[in-house]
């Protein structure tokens, strides 16, 4: 309580009574929110709670059909960007806003650069974005570097020193963090604290719930729109928490394995001796009909460049591959697809890289299958809307209808549709490159499921991804990379925690090839 004679200070933020509908969708019903200086404040939810739309409430890009906004106690309204960015609202978004041909600083400062003159001051801003990016923990990045050679995790840095960059009183991170390194995360953890010591606000979404619990003071949970509920954090156990989040009892996380022979005859997929440059080397493992093959290790080890490889994506390629045990020359991702090797590949970034965001459901579904769904060059419409109506039930898409745009879904349902455009050709071997990152624990649960079960009908399958629990749950064998080679498979009781971290940093036994 405060003492008499002195008024409590009033949050920073205190968003009450927020509503949108787009359309007969309710995005937001309601909505409430407090937001304190010197706080994390934690937002969980499935994809399609409403967290997408409450933030965009907050930062201006729409305006609320109801409800008010308080700034320090104080009436705000935010019609543009530049509102919130006036009132010291920063965010930053998981799908990201840089300019590739454009240097770190420059991406930067692109709304407000230095200027001498009337001019860019080049050197000013050079100056400046180091102490933007040091202040974000990646001092390690160079100003003049462009943004398009730098890999996915070092851009997302880029992206937080930016909204650093403007000295912000609330910093907005939506799943900033699903594409950082390991290292990365630890040091943008290092950065949060340090600026929540300062008195900044901090608002934290994300899905990986053992960030939610080393980082936030408090939680909001929300559901269809609402917001369900508001607690300390560490007073819920995960399984409550989740329960919230998805309105149903939580269990059963990953589906059972099958018990294994270890006797499949002819793999489905046999690699000898594939080698890339730097970047692999010396690669052999072999997967069979059925099999969920997982790769592990620190990010940046070669397991995307591995994928790629076996993709037909990457030139140069040493060593050789087999399907069904004839050898096969996979020198594009037309001949990985072609009917003989049957490949799909699901890619890291589903808005850059795996769907055409302005075109709809409908035509993002059928892209990749046109030459199935056609008769002497015209689309069997007939056939599309059969196929398209099975994978949208299959993988339970929530969507208005199939000619809306696809950019219009939530996360979740945009991974579906990336997922169900592959499936539309029937493949028998399913390369994934972490499918899963920046989605709900309700939609992971089902990709869970559905991996199984196109285990079960003989897909043979090889999933990277960035999450220990995925690659132990999921996984048959799991093969550790570390500096472009297998240092180890592991398997049954072997797979586990402590086995993937001691061989992701190659400590232990030493490497040994896996067959």
């Amino acid at each position: 309580m405060s003492e008499p004679g002195t008024r409590a200070v009033p949050p920073l933020l205190h968003m009450s009574g927020i509503s949108k509908r787009y359309g007969g969708v309710r995005a937001l019903e309601n909505a409430e929110l407090v937001v304190t200086a010197g706080r994390v404040h934690a937002i969980l939810g499935e994809n399609g709670a409403g967290k997408s739309t409450l933030i965009k409430v907050m930062t201006g890009v729409v305006a609320p059909d109801e409800g008010r906004i308080l700034m320090d106690g104080r009436p705000a309204a935010f019609r543009m960007p530049a509102d919130a960015a006036r009132q010291g609202i920063a965010c930053v978004f998981q799908e990201l806003s840089l300019v590739p041909d454009l240097s770190v600083a420059d991406n930067i400062f692109i709304a407000d650069p230095p200027r001498r003159f009337g001019l860019v001051d080049g050197a000013a801003q050079r100056r400046m974005a180091e102490a933007a990016l040091a202040r974000a923990g990646a001092g390690d990045i160079h100003p003049r570097a462009l943004v398009r050679d730098l890999p996915l995790s070092r851009r997302q840095m880029v992206e937080i020193a930016k909204a650093l960059a403007g000295r912000p009183r609330l910093l907005i991170l939506d799943e900033a963090t699903s594409a950082l390194t390991a290292g990365d995360v630890s040091r943008v953890f290092d950065v949060l604290k340090r600026l929540k010591a300062e008195g900044l606000a901090i608002l934290y979404i994300s899905h990986r719930m053992h960030e939610i619990a080393e980082l936030a003071d408090e939680c909001t949970v929300f559901r269809n729109g609402r917001n369900v509920a508001s607690y300390e954090a560490g007073t819920k156990s995960d399984n409550e928490v989740i329960e919230m989040m998805i309105g149903r009892e939580y269990h059963n996380v990953f589906p059972p394995k099958p018990v294994r022979d270890g006797d499949e005859a002819v793999p489905v997929l046999e690699c000898r001796g594939l080698g890339w440059g730097e970047r692999l080397k010396d690669i052999s493992f072999s997967v069979g009909k059925g099999e969920v093959i997982g790769l592990g290790g620190l990010d940046g080890q070669g397991q995307r460049e591995l994928l790629l490889a076996l993709f037909g994506v990457l030139r140069g390629m040493t060593g050789s591959v087999l399907i069904d045990g004839r050898p096969v020359a996979l020198d594009s991702p037309s001949a990985a697809r072609a009917a003989g090797a049957g490949m799909a590949l699901i890619p890291e970034d589903r808005k850059t890289e795996g769907l055409m965001l302005p075109m709809t459901v409908r035509e993002n579904l059928s892209f990749a299958s046109l030459d199935h769904l056609s008769n002497a060059g015209v689309i069997d419409r007939t056939r599309e809307e059969r196929r398209i109506d099975e994978m949208v039930k299959l993988l339970a898409i929530k969507t208005a209808g199939i000619d809306i745009a696809v950019g219009s879904l939530s996360g979740g349902n945009q991974q579906k549709v990336v997922i169900a455009k592959w499936l539309m050709r029937h493949p028998r071997i399913i390369l994934l490159n972490d499918p899963t990152r920046g989605i709900d624990v309700g939609t992971k649960q089902e990709i869970y499921q559905l991996l199984r079960r196109l285990a079960g009908e003989g897909a043979a399958i090889v999933f990277y991804s960035t999450d220990y629990d995925e690659l132990i749950g999921c996984c048959d064998r799991v093969l550790v990379l570390y500096d472009g080679h297998v240092v180890k498979a592991l398997s049954r009781e072997g797979l586990n925690e402590h086995a993937l971290v001691a061989s992701a940093l190659n400590v232990g036994e030493s490497r040994e090839a896996v067959e």
